[in-house]
């Protein structure tokens, strides 16, 4: 296990600006920070993204992903918004991810930079789906491959599976923040991803965030469910 805490990440996963707000305010004494992707960007908006950011730490999950002039530009239209973490996928390549890095560093005051951390394989993809896209071997040598450029071309970190933690750290050591969505709590449906782990495992594991949704933003209690989860990661 690695020496670091592991902290909760909470899913916005919705297009209602007033649910979203309402799932931070109650849950925001037992998560780290809140995530707000395409579903909400889409539909509300940057400055709505900022508004139900408030003050919480906002992992901007838009998983960028263009030639790197297009990438490096779309980072530099992001400044207002102020994230902590944000996006992009590493199957962009070398070229891309260092363009990312380098609009980064150019956009954002020095101690303002949020993490660049890089999309391996999604979790909604076992090795049947990733053999469709044509790639032939595992899932767990893809993600590894991946992760390895990705840090090597400037990125902070890593948003992979529970199941590649390990190997990730392995190969990449204790340095990059892995990010890992695909997060269960025993006893809740799995829904549409296919590689999950409970918060403690995650934990032992080694990931430094955990991003959980609908076990949270679906629950009777919301606040309840953050806290149980946040209590699993600090036992």
């Amino acid at each position: 296990m690695h020496g670091r805490s592991t902290r909760l990440i909470i899913a916005l996963d919705t297009k209602d600006t007033a649910q979203a707000t309402r799932w931070r305010q109650d849950t925001a004494s037992h998560v780290g920070a809140v995530k707000l992707g395409l579903e909400f960007t889409y539909a509300r908006g940057l400055e709505a993204v900022r508004a139900v950011a408030g003050d919480s730490p906002l992992f901007l999950d838009l998983k960028l992903h263009d030639i790197p002039n297009t990438v490096a530009s779309a980072i530099g239209s992001l400044a207002a918004v102020r994230p902590a973490m944000l996006t992009i996928h590493a199957s962009g390549g070398r070229a891309m991810i260092a363009a990312a890095r380098a609009a980064v560093d150019a956009t954002f005051p020095e101690n303002a930079r949020p993490l660049l951390l890089a999309v391996t394989v999604l979790t909604s993809m076992d090795a049947a789906a990733l053999h469709e896209t044509g790639v032939t071997g595992s899932v767990e040598a893809q993600v590894v491959r991946l992760g390895r450029l990705a840090i090597e071309s400037g990125a902070d970190g890593l948003v992979c599976s529970s199941h590649e933690i390990a190997p990730l750290r392995q190969a990449l050591g204790d340095g990059p923040v892995l990010v890992v969505p695909g997060i269960r709590p025993a006893g809740s449906a799995v829904g549409d991803q296919k590689r999950v782990m409970t918060p403690a495992q995650a934990r032992a594991a080694g990931a430094d965030w955990i991003v959980v949704g609908r076990p949270i933003t679906r629950a009777t209690d919301p606040a309840a469910a953050a806290a149980a989860i946040a209590r699993e990661l600090s036992a």
